[in-house]
């Protein structure tokens, strides 16, 4: 051995894992290790569900919000939209505009079954509806071709199990403002069969939404066959709809207001970016922790091994080979660690919906509620860039809890450590 060994060479891995293999006198190193070992893989396997989690909330949240509405709704200054065929057709020709719809929205009470709810009508032309991918392709079999008959609408699946609705069955619709009477406004009151149900994956709009034929709303709201309550406009780009609401808006004509998709449900999605920010803040505190236990158990085993430190500097290591030996020993934990947690993490959020259901019928109660959650499946979202930086983060603080016992294993002094050998 001499000074001028290259540095992790082998004997210093030699040593360096012998001592994380501690003998019985020194199990209690051994244990620290292993609790630093196992704090590390847990740390970082919970910091991965958590924030694939949080992600995957955010993903199908927007997903299923920019599937069903408009990322642009053009609506009137005041009142309603008059003049909205000529409308849409001038918001088709704007470049980037995939699709516009005219639309009529207003919330009612629907009854059924002795069973009341509020729901939200959406009246759209049966061709629209058929270009609305998002409900088109998750409608029951045979109901958009009944969509557009006399007195048929197509209710979201949540809405009708609530009231016991069947395909071929009928709901009752009640709107507060309806026919002018000499006696005041009376509520407006028809029924309406169903055509079929639809199923988008979120609550919020399965168990809330009726689709009505167009014409068929106008009458119900008072509206006339030349007015509608908005044009809902998506463009080939989602994110890109701000940039694009000078273009729609002159398209749009005088006295509209643009509405994009940001302004729907924005409080929900900041409260999720900043829940997710406090979260990745919170649970990295499970990582720190395990990395000061590599601190102390590293403290502890420079401590015990003095003696062989001073042998190994008498015999010509330097202190460079001294505190990379127990630079290898703490990283050793840290990379071991970070690995398992990392395979944990990656198979748990492959496997959640399996495991969910797993934990769900042991303990016979519901671990993911959709009507509260608005989603059907618990998501995860295995996002690249999060995963490399948790286990970054990871391998980080690792490194630097192992510096200052690597420091203070290179600057111990043999002549002081065999003095009382």
């Amino acid at each position: 051995m001499s000074s001028s060994t290259r540095p992790f060479a082998a004997f210093e891995w030699m040593i360096a894992l012998r001592y994380l293999r501690a003998r019985r006198a020194e199990g209690f190193v051994s244990v620290i290790s292993g609790f630093s070992l196992v704090g590390i893989a847990l740390g970082v396997a919970t910091l991965i569900i958590v924030m694939s989690v949080m992600g995957g909330f955010r993903k199908e949240f927007l997903s299923s919000i920019l599937g069903f509405n408009g990322h642009i709704t053009v609506t009137a200054a005041a009142g309603t939209l008059p003049d909205y065929d000529a409308m849409t057709v001038r918001l088709r020709a704007v470049s980037g505009v995939v699709r516009a719809a005219p639309i009529v929205d207003g919330q009612v009470m629907a009854t059924q079954n002795g069973a009341n709810t509020g729901v939200y009508i959406r009246g759209m032309r049966p061709d629209d509806l058929a270009t609305l991918k998002s409900v088109a392709d998750n409608t029951s079999k045979g109901a958009l071709p009944l969509f557009g008959q006399d007195d048929t609408v197509i209710i979201g699946d949540g809405l009708a199990r609530k009231l016991g609705i069947r395909r071929g069955g009928s709901i009752t619709l009640i709107a507060p403002r309806g026919e002018i009477t000499p006696f005041g406004t009376t509520p407006r009151i028809k029924t309406y069969s169903v055509a079929g149900t639809f199923k988008v994956g979120n609550s919020l709009y399965d168990s809330a939404f009726v689709f009505m034929p167009l014409t068929e709303a106008q009458s119900f709201f008072n509206l006339g066959d030349t007015a509608v309550t908005g044009v809902e406009v998506m463009v080939e780009r989602p994110d890109d709809d701000m940039a694009m609401l000078p273009a729609v808006s002159k398209a749009a004509g005088p006295n509209t207001r643009m509405v994009p998709w940001q302004d729907i449900d924005s409080s929900f999605m900041q409260a999720i970016q900043v829940e997710s920010n406090v979260m990745f803040l919170i649970l990295s505190l499970i990582i720190l922790v395990a990395a000061l236990n590599i601190i102390s158990g590293l403290i502890m085993l420079v401590k015990d091994k003095s003696s062989d430190i001073a042998i190994l500097r008498t015999m010509g290591a330097t202190r460079g080979a001294v505190m990379r030996v127990f630079l290898i020993a703490g990283m050793s934990i840290g990379v071991t660690g970070t690995f398992l947690g990392f395979v944990l993490g990656v198979l748990f959020c492959q496997n959640i919906n399996a495991i969910k259901d797993v934990v769900s019928r042991l303990t016979g109660t519901p671990l993911f509620d959709s009507t509260i959650y608005f989603l059907s499946k618990l998501p995860a979202d295995l996002d690249p860039w999060q995963v490399t930086s948790v286990v970054v983060m990871a391998l980080v603080l690792t490194f630097l809890a192992t510096l200052y016992p690597s420091w203070r294993a290179a600057r111990l002094d043999p002549v002081e450590a065999l003095r009382y050998e």
